[in-house]
């Protein structure tokens, strides 16, 4: 399987509006983070992660006209604003979305003109399907397990994919959860900055800690902030194994 992280920024993005700082002035492409998304594709299933305000230029690159499912980790709007940029991919039939209740129900909030009788042409083609933690499930030839973490007080979801884990927002994890995820051998994993503490955010300290917890062989650090630093200077300052991720990145998993 191959995962393209299409936005590794917080709900801001990098640059941040009205900032000079040398991060956001930056000429280095890894020092760009659009809002947060994956494009998960194997030989024959393709599924998103999260939709947020970014997905059209997220998307332009790519040549492909379906998309399988979206998988949302929660309703906060750099996560779910872009669901309307996939209506051109609604030409296949409808898109799958899977998303806890509250998610699901903010989706109906939001985009009240894609559910009920009389839809007129052209509106997205929604098929919400709501999960919760400990549901695990195929799309295609993907399996996918949803994990509940903690942003601030608010549950929100993760998901494996046997040895890989895409987790964002988080800001903890109840021990019944981590046990989960134990054994992933690649981790996409939030990490807000290097410090400052956040309220509903974890810091790459906590990120560390939190992959040697699991016991995760590769770490990419995503939802990073303008106060991350420069890509080369915050990488110098990462453990082996550890490694800023940045827009356009790849990488390969060979069990899912």
């Amino acid at each position: 399987m191959k995962v393209t992280l299409l936005g590794t920024g917080t709900s801001g993005g990098v640059p941040s509006l009205g900032c000079n700082c040398k991060v956001c002035r930056s000429t280095d492409p890894r020092d760009r983070h659009l809002r947060s998304a994956a494009l998960l594709e194997t030989s024959s299933t393709r599924v998103l992660i999260d939709c947020g305000p970014d997905i059209r230029e997220q998307l332009l690159p790519f040549s492909f006209g379906r998309i399988d499912a979206v998988l949302l980790t929660h309703c906060h709007y750099d996560h779910i604003a872009g669901l309307d940029d996939l209506r051109p991919f609604c030409v296949f039939g409808a898109i799958n979305i899977y998303a806890d209740n509250a998610t699901s129900e903010c989706v109906k909030r939001i985009m009240p003109y894609c559910f009920g009788d009389n839809l007129y042409p052209g509106v997205p083609l929604i098929n919400l399907h709501v999960i919760k933690p400990g549901d695990t499930f195929r799309i295609g030839d993907i399996s996918v397990q949803p994990i509940k973490v903690m942003h601030g007080e608010m549950p929100i979801l993760g998901y494996r994919f046997s040895d890989f884990a895409y987790i964002t927002d988080m800001k903890t994890i109840d021990d019944s959860e981590l046990e989960k995820l134990i054994g992933v051998k690649k981790l996409v994993v939030n990490a807000l900055r290097f410090s400052k503490e956040h309220h509903s955010h974890q810091l790459v300290k906590d990120a560390v800690n939190f992959a040697n917890k699991i016991r995760a062989e590769e770490v990419f650090l995503t939802h990073v902030c303008h106060h991350i630093g420069l890509y080369a200077e915050a990488s110098a300052m990462l453990p082996a194994g550890v490694y800023l991720a940045y827009d356009g990145m790849t990488i390969n998993v060979s069990s899912f």
